[in-house]
């Protein structure tokens, strides 16, 4: 049997390079090397991308666009790491365990849009909330969200690591302060919300690791459950997944690193709280769950192999 032919538009970029890393070594895919030169040649792209059974898209929005109307072949399959196309009609949002059914629409879909980081650990708690009807669509949810500045791509990356960076550069940095972040559109579709949530993104000092937080207010939730009640429940609803664990419910946690997790390709969700209030807090690699290690995740689902073949466990 042929092995598949795997595509990666973009390989020069973050995403692309982590997704290169994980795929380099395998021998169970034949990767196809677009010449250097050649890049950035629309006929050069086109060939290579419907000579593909699968191509990542690794490639700023328009761009994304772009590559996927250069593809004629109706055999290529699609996985898109940018932002166009996670609430388009015609594709399946790429999060396997996130939503009942959700890992068989990734196995048979021609096109998947792979989650943004921020929306990844956003969704992993407040959508399966809404999914068992504990967390109403019209509550006010809230969320911050940490993240190692590898996620900012190459020039952030650059601003970060300068001989002679700013000092501001050494505490975190809230941004997107107008509240309008690129990621909300995604989280309030599949989360289910009637409204977005008001969200702060905050860039830590580290090269990469996430930490994602939601806080409730638990007798606005319905049946109004303990921080303890809604640990098990997520813990039951993500029972038997290898890529996203729940921890223990302890009461609470001294610490939860931004980075605690970085080089993993897993996520885990620490609940903690009381009767009263609970806080949610995913933990995960930017570029692993919450980016190219889901991305190849997608493509192991698509293509039928072992689901966690070439990630970091």
């Amino acid at each position: 049997m042929n092995k598949p032919k795997v595509y990666i538009d973009g390989k020069e970029g973050t995403t692309g390079l982590q997704i290169y890393e994980r795929l380099g070594n395998r021998d169970d895919i034949e990767l196809l090397l677009i010449d250097e030169n050649k890049r950035k040649d629309t006929q050069e792209r086109k060939k290579f991308l419907n000579a593909a059974d699968l191509v990542f898209l690794c490639l700023p929005d328009g761009a994304a666009i772009e590559a996927v109307s250069l593809i004629d072949d109706p055999k290529t399959r699609v996985i898109d790491a940018s932002t166009a196309h996670r609430t388009a009609d015609g594709w399946v949002y790429g999060f396997a365990e996130l939503l009942p059914g959700q890992r068989q629409r990734i196995r048979f879909a021609s096109r998947v849009a792979n989650p943004g980081c921020h929306a990844t650990g956003f969704l992993s708690t407040a959508a399966p909330l809404v999914e068992l009807g504990v967390l109403p669509k019209d509550y006010p949810v809230a969320c911050f969200s940490m993240t190692g500045y590898s996620g900012g791509g190459k020039k952030l990356i650059a601003e970060y690591e300068a001989p002679e960076r700013s000092v501001l550069l050494d505490s975190p940095n809230i941004y997107a302060t107008g509240l309008k972040h690129k990621h909300l559109p995604e989280m309030q579709k599949v989360a289910g919300l009637d409204q977005p949530p008001v969200f702060a993104p905050i860039l830590g000092d580290v090269y990469k690791g996430m930490a994602t937080t939601i806080l409730l207010q638990n007798r606005l939730l319905k049946g109004t459950p303990t921080a303890q009640d809604i640990c098990e429940m997520l813990a039951s609803y993500y029972d038997g997944q290898q890529l996203v664990r729940v921890a223990p419910f302890g009461g609470s946690a001294p610490r939860l690193a931004t980075n605690a997790l970085a080089g993993k390709d897993y996520l885990e969700i620490t609940v903690t709280g009381h009767e009263g209030q609970t806080m949610l807090t995913a933990q995960f690699d930017n570029l692993g769950k919450g980016a190219s290690g889901a991305a190849v995740q997608n493509m192991n689902i698509m293509l039928g192999f072992q689901e966690t073949a070439g990630l970091n466990l």
